[in-house]
């Protein structure tokens, strides 16, 4: 990627057909990418695993961008955060069994760009530990995620409405000849805390592999 001296970099402005696509389903192909990671169980609200994973990813991410990049001369926007979402048993996501919410299991993500080495990721740790020395420090790792072949689609409304926009994207990749695997992924481009529901913007994809 070209770095420009002084320009504070923005990859979603750069990358627009992963950071801001259409509403329609659509299949597109997702580079292999590297990302702060924290692990975790159950529904996120009121959630105490989901808060402490906030807090990590957020603060490893700003130790890295204003302690470790903005000083090389390499400033950018940090990027949002993004989940990973499965269950032993899938069905525990759809309202029938909307009781059975703490099986939910979840990786919360914050993507690292791709000009920072891993010796710059390692510094910012290290920095981070130093810095702040969260007892949780070891539940943070970072991790090259393998994609590959997903469909996607950009959802406005709140988290309640997205059953039948995961349903619709999924039939779309049946019907052109795929099948779903691996895990459920969002990308939280609005914070809901200062965001109406009706206008909270979601990326929703699904990765897919030929019949």
């Amino acid at each position: 990627m070209k770095k420009i001296a002084g320009k504070k970099i923005d990859l979603k402005k750069q990358f627009p057909m992963l950071y801001n696509p259409s509403r329609d389903p659509h299949i597109i192909e997702i580079p292999d990418m590297w990302f702060f990671m924290v692990d975790g169980t159950g529904y996120p609200g009121d959630n105490p695993l989901y808060q402490e994973a906030m807090q990590l990813l957020y603060g490893v991410s700003y130790t890295l961008k204003m302690s470790v990049m903005k000083p090389a001369g390499n400033d950018y926007v940090v990027l949002p955060i993004e989940g990973l979402w499965w269950a032993d048993d899938m069905n525990v996501f759809t309202e029938e069994f909307i009781e059975r919410k703490d099986e939910w299991k979840w990786t919360s993500m914050i993507r690292i760009p791709d000009f920072v080495t891993k010796e710059q990721i390692e510094h910012a740790l290290i920095l981070f530990e130093e810095k702040k020395n969260p007892g949780n420090f070891h539940k943070i790792r970072y991790e090259l995620y393998r994609e590959g072949t997903v469909v996607q689609v950009l959802h406005l409304g709140p988290f309640s409405e997205e059953g039948p926009i995961i349903a619709n994207m999924h039939q779309f990749a049946l019907d052109s000849g795929y099948v779903l695997h691996n895990k459920h992924h969002e990308i939280y481009l609005s914070d809901p805390r200062r965001t109406k529901p009706e206008k909270l913007r979601t990326i929703i994809r699904q990765p897919i592999k030929k019949k």
